[in-house]
């Protein structure tokens, strides 16, 4: 299976983030799922691909040309396949395609756009996967209850529940990957 992680790329994060990140990606790795994700080597971008490689794990980056233009210095170097793409726009329609699955650990602007962007898409028929929000120290409390709100004023076709589902552990996440 191949399976998006959505995360965040900045540096310093608190550390049971990092380890969550890292436990994820070995443990995706291990269980032969490709990870498609971000492509950076920063933050926890960069702790998502050096895991699963330190396990022999396969990781997509798509990388926005941008970075390149760079030098490509933000690029984690050991990828399993580059993809270079437009704009983050063209990186989500990628990532998204291209997977069977889509995780959210913590993450900032950018993973809220994309878990937005995928329940959107879900919620008018693009596809069916839900996002699933890996839940470290109740990170995603608050946007479960800004759900809740929108739920309850009548904002949201259908329960939010059918687009994403959140976990707090590994082993409440690996059997939704079956």
């Amino acid at each position: 299976m191949k399976v998006s992680v959505f995360c965040s790329a900045c540096e310093g994060l608190d550390r049971r983030f990092q380890e969550a990140a890292w436990g994820l990606a070995e443990g995706l790795a291990r269980a032969g799922h490709v990870i498609v994700y971000g492509g950076t080597n920063m933050g926890l971008m960069g702790i998502v691909a050096e895991a699963a490689r330190s396990v022999g794990g396969d990781v997509v980056g798509v990388v926005p040309r941008i970075l390149k233009m760079e030098g490509g210095r933000r690029v984690y170097p050991d990828l399993t396949e580059l993809v270079w793409c437009n704009n983050l726009s063209d990186r989500k329609d990628i990532m998204v395609e291209r997977s069977d699955a889509i995780i959210a650990l913590p993450g900032g602007i950018g993973t809220l756009d994309e878990v937005f962007t995928v329940a959107a898409a879900n919620t008018i028929g693009f596809h069916s996967k839900r996002v699933i929000l890996y839940d470290v120290d109740n990170f995603w409390q608050p946007m479960m209850d800004l759900l809740e709100a929108l739920q309850q004023r009548g904002m949201i076709r259908g329960h939010y529940s059918d687009f994403f589902v959140r976990v707090s552990s590994l082993e409440e996440l690996m059997p939704l990957l079956q």
